[in-house]
């Protein structure tokens, strides 16, 4: 869960929190919800959302790890400020298919995760539906869907460039 505090807008850096020395990025295609939305069926899901992006999901390791060892809910790991850095979102018009999008996250112009919706465990529209059942969605709402291998540590100075096809959708330096 994100919280709109959570939200980095593009070409704003990511400040590494002081209150973690373990924070990890997670890159991941975003869907933009366009309409309002709850208990909604997987065959009328894609008419949910109209645009595709790409953001990073960081986690504080070390909180979380701490809140799971207590039992406690882990939140805070994930939904801490500007912990949602997004990029610029492309209509969903312009793929010919949303099941076969590569995407991918260089830092320091280094390929750290590659990825295709194809891979992904559950569907555009089974991600919406799921959490339809839970939360009701509204236009405007983002959903981060999940991540490819090669996530790992953030350091400060870091670069990180994100990419859908061959498109630079978001850009930021971590300080």
């Amino acid at each position: 869960m994100k919280p709109d505090t959570a939200l980095l807008q593009k070409h704003n850096p990511f400040f590494y929190p002081s209150f973690s020395e373990d924070v990890h990025y997670e890159a991941e295609l975003v869907l933009r919800i366009c309409k309002n939305g709850r208990h909604i069926g997987e065959k009328f899901a894609r008419n949910y959302f109209d645009q595709i992006g790409i953001g990073i999901d960081f986690t504080a390791r070390d909180l979380q790890a701490e809140c799971k060892k207590k039992g406690l809910p882990w939140e805070i790991a994930k939904a801490f400020d500007q912990s949602a850095p997004i990029g610029q979102f492309l209509p969903v018009s312009e793929f010919d298919n949303l099941s076969d999008i590569n995407f991918s996250l260089k830092i320091n112009g280094e390929l750290r995760q590659a990825g295709n919706s194809k891979d992904m465990i559950f569907s555009f529209e089974q991600i919406i539906s799921y959490v339809s059942k839970f939360i009701t969605l509204r236009e405007g709402d983002y959903i981060f869907t999940g991540t490819p291998k090669g996530v790992g540590p953030t350091k400060i100075d870091d670069h990180f460039e994100a990419f859908i096809e061959d498109s630079k959708l978001l850009e930021f330096r971590v300080k």
